[in-house]
């Protein structure tokens, strides 16, 4: 197997990295090892140097930093040129991106640029000589589906949040940073970005909190979250809620946990009047310890816990925080 390059495309919020792109390092660095390549990590941002020296902590051989005020901006068409200038620059085989919202614009828009082989939302990456072999969830996760592209052209992957655990950081590794230029149409920048929502600070990221408490809409209203934000508080844990919840307007969209949100594999996941349809299950079966509060014993989720308390919630959740905060003495 000839030596080939594997690229990791890392996405930035502010000057923070994206946790699902710092789990590409996790699936990267076997790649690359298996290819017997480089990985070469891609951090793209605004005044995201620090992003670049953990991106060489993870595990990459080298890394490419395009720190551009512009490209701070979660636009498809600006991501996808610091990515082709990063193709440029390294030569990879194989591209991984997260499958966030940025993610999945840009993998098939430079699929299609680069006429290359494009594998979606995968949870397990495999190669061998002649095959790029994915796995992936298909059917609402119902089913897993393994799909290939050939080895002969250059393969983008886009891959789900919580498939790769980030690897242990290493601090003493010392990496090269290369500043990467990235030119910019007019066409690029067409794009305006008047507003960016983002969630108040202070607030545990879903994304990496080992303990969510989520709220269903059997809470009953925004009034009533008052309840899932003080237990989380009690148990250090972050709030997360269900599409029907973010729909009704309770809770913002960033809180929302399942297919059209945020995945999470938290040691804890505590679920608070969540009946457990699929569209939400999808997003937290990989969670340690499944507990759950409802008063429906037949309720999917209920039968999918590892603990379940059949009841009312409102009853439940202000007797379980109070214990909670007597046994960690802040009542």
């Amino acid at each position: 197997m000839a030596q080939e390059r594997v690229l990791v495309v890392v996405e930035t919020v502010g000057s923070e990295a994206r946790p699902a792109s710092l789990e590409l390092f996790g699936a990267g660095r076997p790649l690359a090892d298996r290819l017997g390549g480089e990985l070469v990590g891609l951090v793209i941002g605004s005044g995201v140097q620090r992003v670049a020296e953990l991106a060489g902590h993870l595990g990459a051989d080298r890394v490419l930093l395009a720190d551009d005020p512009a490209l701070g901006e979660p636009v498809a068409a600006r991501a996808a040129r610091a990515v082709e200038a990063a193709i440029a620059a390294s030569d990879p085989a194989l591209i991984l991106l997260p499958a966030t919202t940025l993610g999945r614009d840009v993998a098939p828009l430079l699929a299609a640029t680069f006429r290359a082989a494009h594998l979606v939302n995968c949870v397990r990456i495999e190669v061998d000589d002649e095959t790029v072999t994915a796995t992936r969830p298909v059917y609402q996760d119902k089913l897993l589906t393994t799909v290939r592209a050939a080895r002969s052209q250059r393969v983008f992957v886009t891959v789900r949040s919580g498939a790769f655990a980030v690897p242990e950081a290493q601090p003493g590794l010392q990496v090269p940073i290369e500043q990467l230029a990235v030119s910019l149409t007019d066409a690029d920048r067409a794009v305006v970005v008047t507003q960016l929502v983002e969630k108040p600070k202070g607030m545990t990221n879903l994304e990496n909190a080992p303990i969510v408490v989520v709220g269903g809409r059997g809470v009953g209203s925004a009034e009533n979250f008052r309840l899932v934000e003080e237990l989380a508080a009690a148990l250090d844990g972050a709030v997360g809620c269900t599409r029907a919840v973010s729909d009704l307007g309770w809770r913002p969209h960033y809180e929302q946990i399942g297919q059209t949100g945020k995945n999470i594999r938290p040691k804890l996941y505590l679920g608070v009047g969540v009946s457990g349809a699929v569209q939400h299950t999808v997003g937290m079966r990989s969670s340690d310890t499944i507990v759950v509060i409802n008063r429906d014993p037949n309720a999917p989720l209920v039968k999918m816990a590892d603990f379940a308390i059949v009841g009312d919630l409102f009853e439940i959740v202000p007797r379980l925080t109070k214990r909670l905060r007597e046994l960690r003495g802040t009542a």
